[in-house]
């Protein structure tokens, strides 16, 4: 007889954004003559940029001709994507990553959750708390997470990193010595940075223990203060411990057609094994390549015209952000984040629990948010809205809260 991987039924309860999605869908449907203004799940709402539609089309157009239709990609991507992101996201902020360096995905979820392959069973993973989710939660499924302790809302095999408020939402460096550490920065949820001083410590630790940073940068583009780096690479001796991953969801709209990379540098080796091989391996036994549309359109963000309407966008949401963090302060509530990144955290009222938060939120308010238990231990008695609402349902979502307070 079959059997399953039991590792999936140490999982507690639904990922988290499903559990929201149940949760919101029930409310909605007893409450039909309610105006919903959801401010919880980081999907973006302004239409993708006319360079790149205009991109998309054309390319729709080369699919239909025998002399320009494309079938599947290469494993890596098409080397026109590959070299215009070595050049425009790397080159010119003096980081060294070749084209071939450079693996296209379909976003950079898949790639989250699907790099700790290349490394062994037994690998012991850290992580920020509170943290994205799909990083415990693909190690779970893998089994290298331990068993999960509803208690402590912790799993035994994975080592904590709290961000608390005390340092600044900065993580410290862990008590045991990991060998994959997941850091996400700016960070989600709590839309904190790190300075590249800052950086470079993790970079020089992970050097000195034989560890590997999977460093998630999908915010990088909502970078504005000085001296917070964009990529790691931009710290010294990165190339030898780090992988980067990006999207094009937040800083291009492409939560819909899907689009990420993972930068995996050749010098990143376990004794004579460049791990870049490992991923070239898995990449291109496990999957046939993001669709050469999709790719055409990448290439097209980076273009004049789609530099100027993507920053537009960034600059849209980014004044979001700022109205839900003077709105948030002038309720009375405790702020951060929402500087260099599109997401905003906030300490609950009154020692609230976030997910009678939630329901406070959804019920009383009708907004929708993200309870900061769903990211971690640390993250309890703290919420996280996003900025990716549009500007008129962001301000009407302050009005709510300011005058319930």
């Amino acid at each position: 007889m079959f059997r399953i991987n039991e590792n999936y039924l140490k999982l507690p309860g639904s990922y988290l954004f499903s559990t929201i999605a149940k949760k919101v869908a029930a409310y909605t449907e007893a409450n039909p003559e309610k105006e919903i203004i959801r401010l919880g799940i980081g999907d973006v709402t302004l239409p993708l940029a006319p360079a790149v539609i205009k991109r998309l089309h054309s390319a729709v157009e080369e699919m239909a001709e025998q002399s320009t239709f494309k079938g599947y990609a290469p494993d890596l991507g098409y080397e026109f994507l590959r070299s215009t992101i070595a050049k425009e996201d790397y080159e010119k902020r003096g980081c060294k990553i070749s084209a071939d360096e450079i693996f296209i995905s379909d976003g950079a979820k898949s790639d989250s959750g699907n790099i700790a392959e290349i490394f062994a069973e037994d690998t012991r993973i850290a992580v920020t708390d509170p943290v994205y989710p799909v990083y415990v939660d693909s190690n779970a499924m893998a089994g290298r997470s331990g068993i999960y302790d509803p208690a402590t809302e912790k799993w035994s095999g994975v080592i904590y990193m709290p961000c608390t408020k005390e340092y600044g939402f900065v993580p410290e460096l862990p008590k045991e010595v990991p060998d994959v550490i997941y850091l996400c920065f700016p960070n989600n949820p709590t839309g904190t940075t790190l300075t590249k001083e800052q950086l470079q410590v993790w970079v020089d630790y992970a050097r000195k223990e034989g560890a590997v940073i999977i460093y998630d940068a999908a915010y990088e583009a909502y970078i504005s203060s000085p001296g917070v780096p964009h990529s790691i690479y931009e710290c010294e001796g990165a190339y030898e411990c780090a992988i980067e991953i990006r999207s094009f969801s937040k800083n291009a709209g492409f939560t819909g057609t899907r689009l990420g990379f993972t930068v995996i540098p050749k010098e990143l080796k376990c004794g004579d094994v460049m791990l870049h091989s490992l991923w070239a391996r898995r990449h291109g036994t496990k999957f046939n390549g993001a669709p050469y549309i999709i790719q055409a359109a990448g290439e097209a963000v980076y273009s004049p015209e789609g530099r100027k309407e993507t920053g537009e966008q960034i600059a849209y949401y980014m004044d979001n952000a700022k109205v839900i963090r003077e709105g948030l302060v002038e309720a009375g509530y405790e702020v951060f984040g929402g500087v260099d990144a599109p997401y905003i955290w906030l300490k609950t009222p009154d020692q609230m629990k976030s997910w009678d938060f939630f329901d406070y939120l959804l019920e009383e308010l009708n907004i929708v948010g993200t309870p900061g238990a769903g990211f971690g231990p640390s993250g309890e008695g703290y919420f996280r809205l996003t900025a990716f609402g549009s500007a008129e349902n962001t301000k009407k979502a302050m009005e709510r809260i300011k005058a319930a307070k």
